[in-house]
């Protein structure tokens, strides 16, 4: 008797149980929600403004730490700004110099398949450019 009671109440709970295992792993913390806001896009207003907002809030957090430790508050104007300017494109003389020649050795290989040459200036700063240097 007993174990048709505990068989009864084990199917009940087993077809209860459903819908509290597919709710596992969901809620306002679940990643894969459709009401997730989107990232804004590359290189727009508001990825840039997005960016420097989170910059501000690394940049004062660590102001922060620094007067709970006792020591003097960062300048977090001053630290944006060293952060976000654009970095300073200074070439090495050697590296453009290659670049130069391999700009060069492929404007004769264009002119040997009867391409235009390429602007060999606009070229190797195209080539740092793209290399990052």
């Amino acid at each position: 008797m007993i174990c048709i009671v505990a068989a009864v109440v084990a199917v009940v709970s087993y077809i209860g149980s459903g819908a509290l295992y597919r709710g596992i792993g969901k809620g306002a913390f679940h990643l894969d929600s459709d009401d997730a806001r989107p990232a804004p896009k590359p290189q727009t207003a508001a990825s840039r403004a997005e960016a420097e907002a989170e910059i501000r809030q690394m940049v004062e957090a660590k102001s922060d730490r620094r007067v709970a430790r006792g020591q003097a508050p960062l300048d977090v104007e001053a630290e944006i700004a060293a952060l976000t300017k654009p970095a300073e494109t200074v070439h090495d003389a050697a590296l453009r110099d290659e670049v130069r020649q391999l700009v060069i050795a492929r404007n004769e290989r264009r002119a040997r398949q009867g391409k235009e040459p390429l602007d060999v200036e606009t070229e190797i700063d195209r080539q740092l450019r793209d290399l990052g240097a």
